[in-house]
């Protein structure tokens, strides 16, 4: 199964694809979708949009795994964040990609074993869980990489999938 794991945002949406079959698990590939600074938000998520899309197009991923959105203190970017992961979600509906959602402890949970793991302990089993040199660059990419492995390695937990209708 190749999932597509992404740490949604709209200046960087983080992305890594996960290719896993018989418990085991490697990267194919990660990285960073990033919009300019200085664009106006409309076009940022437009942008992400056909990033997505493309992304999809390339990898053909059989799921996508997204990280749930927690509010800290700045709710301002919290709302850019939860417009950018809405287009992110639109666009994996569109083209018929299931969406598996986990929250933080959950990815946590699934890489390091430990549900309140700090984020350096969860970027170590990443790398090490796939057999890489270092860890996944930037931050983002190595997010997004967590979450699709999260995503492997928790099918026999409980997912949250969302179904489509049959009146497209």
């Amino acid at each position: 199964m190749l999932i597509l794991g992404i740490d949604p945002g709209y200046a960087i949406v983080g992305f890594g694809v996960v290719e896993s079959s018989g418990g085991k698990q490697r990267l194919v590939s990660c990285g960073a979708i990033n919009t300019p600074a200085g664009m106006a938000l409309p076009a940022r998520l437009l942008q992400i949009a056909w990033d997505m899309e493309a992304l999809i197009g390339r990898f053909h991923p059989q799921a996508m795994a997204i990280e749930e959105l927690f509010f800290n203190h700045n709710v301002t970017t919290g709302i850019g964040v939860a417009q950018a992961r809405g287009v992110i979600l639109m666009t994996a509906e569109k083209l018929a990609v299931p969406i598996y959602e986990y929250n933080p402890s959950q990815v946590k949970q699934a890489v390091v074993g430990y549900g309140k793991a700090e984020k350096r302990q969860v970027m170590e089993m990443t790398k090490r869980l796939l057999g890489l040199s270092s860890v996944p660059k930037p931050d983002d990419a190595a997010d997004a990489v967590a979450i699709a492995l999260c995503h492997a390695r928790s099918a026999t937990s409980l997912l949250k999938v969302y179904h489509r209708s049959s009146e497209h």
